[in-house]
Formats: structure tokens, sequence, C-alpha cells
């Protein structure tokens, strides 16, 4: 059976993908190695979030094309098809909605048929093969959001929110648990998006979640402030559970209210704070992890000042910083870009006061 390079870049969910991709092609007898060189075909999970990783993923494409059949699975292929078939027009695509399919794009393009495996259809990326390679195994329980970011390109490729059946994840989480897992991350688009196409909602699953008998410990991946809000006080109470990580990754992306409007971001930074203040008087010793977007086209001097003002009176424990940068078929695309060493010297003093913060908070 023909060898595999397979290699998926990009957010918890798309790196699951990946490990989802190597159990179906496990599963119908293919190999795998970690040499290109030594491939038959190789298959790249691609991720749109960033310019600086979609340009190094487009490299390792255009690379791998030019001596190896090549499966573009992952992101890109859904929101930039148009270019991913212009630039790799023998190249089958195969989106996040479709990762199910990618034996049958393997075995048609290793007989020189080209297919396109694309558009979102509902799929449950459960009860799935999965090659496990390490202690921890991430549980997606949803696809795409709610939120129309305006600079975001993710959502052209996983569009709106689709929950998984808690039955389901409750099942897949005990059938790891039974294979010896006792760590789990909980990956989706958004994840306190979580249940509101099927009448639920986070902190409902997390409860029954806690419910399965058994010592495991889980870590709860990305959530939206716009709806953290909305449950605050239940989230915060199965926070306190001893199988939940005590860590919070909430993207913030501006301490400017008007930013965030024209980010369409749906909170603002007041809801922000109240939701990490809270979690630090309830939830002691919580890492709170956030996200900032520096030089946003619209972004002033006295925006970015009160981003730095946000930061430092959050003092998160792990803060994200990333320079604004155009992403194909956004809104944010059509807006004049500020100059790219201004980007860049905000990039530099927002890493500086946070450094300041770290010191302070671990070294003094």
């Amino acid at each position: 059976m023909a060898n595999v390079y397979i290699k998926f870049y990009g957010c918890q969910s798309n790196l699951d993908d990946g490990m989802i991709a190597k159990g179906i092609l496990e599963r119908d007898n293919y190999k795998f190695t970690d040499q290109i060189e030594n491939s038959d075909i190789c298959v790249i999970g691609t991720c749109v979030v960033k310019p600086t990783t979609a340009n190094k993923i487009i490299n390792k494409l255009k690379d791998i094309y030019s001596r190896k059949k090549l499966v573009i699975a992952g992101c890109m292929s859904e929101s930039e098809t148009k270019f991913c078939k212009k630039q790799f027009p023998n190249a089958s695509l195969v989106n996040t909605y479709n990762i199910t399919n990618i034996s049958k794009a393997v075995e048609d393009l290793l007989n020189n048929k080209v297919t396109y495996y694309l558009g979102k259809r509902k799929e449950v990326k459960l009860k799935l093969p999965k090659l496990i390679n390490k202690d921890v195994v991430t549980i997606q329980i949803a696809s795409g959001c709610t939120s129309s970011c305006l600079y975001c390109e993710a959502k052209l490729a996983k569009g709106y929110i689709q929950s998984y059946p808690e039955k389901l994840i409750m099942y897949e989480i005990k059938h790891y648990l039974g294979r010896g897992i006792k760590k789990f991350n909980l990956s989706s688009t958004n994840n306190s998006d979580y249940g509101i196409d099927i009448g639920t909602n986070l902190p409902s699953l997390l409860k029954k979640i806690i419910s399965i008998r058994g010592g495991f410990n889980m870590r709860i991946g990305m959530m939206n402030p716009a709806e953290v809000i909305n449950f605050l006080d239940d989230l915060i109470e199965v926070y306190k559970n001893n199988k939940i990580q005590k860590f919070l990754h909430i993207p913030v992306q501006s301490g400017s209210d008007k930013v965030l409007r024209e980010m369409n971001r749906n909170y603002k930074v007041s809801d922000f704070i109240n939701i990490a203040e809270k979690f630090r008087k309830n939830i002691p010793g919580i890492t709170i992890s956030t996200d900032i977007i520096v030089g946003y086209p619209s972004e002033s001097e006295e925006d970015f000042k009160e981003t730095i003002d946000l930061i430092k009176k959050i003092k998160p424990e792990v803060l994200n910083i990333s320079k604004f940068g155009a992403r194909p078929g956004t809104q944010a695309a059509k807006l004049r870009p500020l100059k790219s060493q201004v980007v860049k010297e905000r990039s530099v003093i927002l890493t500086k006061v946070f450094k300041g913060i770290i010191n302070q908070k671990f070294y003094i």
C-alpha cells in the first residue's frame, strides 16, 4: 500500500482533523512516512488565520506539488478554492467538513483522478478512527461559529455553528477513558457557541461530562466573551470542579470598544473585564489567556493605548499578540491598512508591556 506524508497546521480542531485523517487512512491500510521524499502522496491540512502561517503553508504546498501528488485539506481548500485550483490544478481538495472522505481523495489521486470534497455539510467528528500518539486527546464538540468577525477567514471555511450531540461527546470521552486516556482538550471554532443550535449550552455539556466516573482532566479551548457573558456564573461554577483545568482562553482582540465594534466582535471591553475579574475572584490560581490583534486598520494611537491599559489592568498569564494582516475574502481586507512600521512598533511595545507583567508576577 502507498506511503503517505501527512501534516496538519493550525488550531486544536485542525490538528485533531489530522489525527482523524491518519486514523481513517491507517484503517484503510495506508502507511505513513515522516519524509516527503519517501512518500507516494502528501496530505497537507491548511490554516488561514494568520498571513505568516498561511504563507508558510503555501510555500510548502508549492514545494510538494513540484515533486509529489498532493491533497490539500483543511480551511484553505474551502475559503480559497479558486486560488488552490489555479495554483495547484492537479491537487485534490478536501475541506474540514469532508475529512471522512480523505481515503477516497487519496485513492483517486494515486490513480491520477483529481477530486474535490468541498461545501459545508453536517459531519460529526466523533466515533471516528483516530490515530493517537500522545496521552492527551482532543474532543471536538462543534464546527463553525455564530460570529461574523470582519477580519476572520476561518469563518469562510467553517461556516455557522454545528454543535455535536451531547450523547456522542460523552461516548467519545468514555471510549478514550477506557483506553487509559486521562487528559482531554475540548475544542471547536468557538466553544462558547456550543449548543445554541440544539437548545443547550456549554455549561450544561460540561456538567454532564464531569459527571462521568473516573479520574480525568479536561482543558476547555477558546471561548468568545460575547457568549460567555450570558452564562458566566454557571461556567464559573463548573470550573470549580477538579476535572476542569484552571485555564481560561478568552480572546479580547482589542482594548478599545470602538475597534471591537469595527471588528464586529459583539461585546464590550467591560464584558471582558467582568469575565476575567469574576474568574479571578472565584477560581484561585486561574490562568487567563487572551489574544490581541495590533494594528487593525482603524486602530488609532488612543485605541492602542486603551489596549495597553487593559492588559496592564487584567495582567493575563498568557498573551497571544498578532499583527493585523488582511485575509482574502474578508471585509477587513477592503480597509486601508496602517503603515507596516506602525503595526510593528505597536507589537513591540505591547510585547514589552506583557514581559514586564510576567516578570513582575513570577520573578519579583
